[in-house]
């Protein structure tokens, strides 16, 4: 009886300590697509996101971020996250980014106009790093930032461009 329940704790960690022999698993941030969710919403209609942007260094990634929360309520809305955001985009149109191109290009434009329309949560600096990861060596960093996107007033810019009827 005494040798069975010897038998029985050498192999229980044994089993153990060969399970802890394995590889440390890989990270595959750097292939994963991050959404832009939402964290809430403002009683002035503006919502809050948590967007992430790609760049060659922090700066580049953070405007990204910034471009990416615009677009996405703009023209694809904000599924994940809360569901307190408006998931219907602001513009409803088929192919609306590609048919304006000429105007989207300038809007998203590096110092562009989409910048009006967002601001920082609460007035303090502009972003929370949530992820930094490298795809590859020498290759992008990811950033996460909390930032507001002025609905209203986007909706009244697209509407004074033309854009939205």
């Amino acid at each position: 009886m005494k040798n069975k329940v010897f038998i029985l704790a050498a192999l229980t960690l044994s089993i153990f300590i060969f399970a802890r022999c394995t590889t440390p698993q890989q990270h595959i941030a750097g292939n994963y697509t991050f959404k832009t969710e939402c964290m809430g919403v403002e009683l002035d209609g503006s919502q809050t996101l948590k967007a992430w942007g790609d760049g060659r260094n922090r700066t580049d990634a953070i405007e990204q971020a910034y471009k990416n929360a615009v677009r996405d309520v703009l023209f694809i809305g904000i599924s994940n996250g809360k569901p307190d955001c408006n998931i219907k985009p602001v513009i409803f149109e088929v192919n609306a980014q590609e048919k304006y191109a000429d105007y989207f290009n300038k809007f998203f434009a590096d110092g562009g106009a989409y910048k009006q329309f967002v601001s920082e949560k609460d007035g303090s600096k502009y972003h929370i790093e949530v992820v930094k990861e490298r795809k590859q060596a020498g290759s992008q960093e990811k950033y996460g930032i909390i930032v507001r996107v002025l609905r209203a007033e986007l909706i009244t810019k697209m509407k004074a461009d033309g854009i939205l009827k």
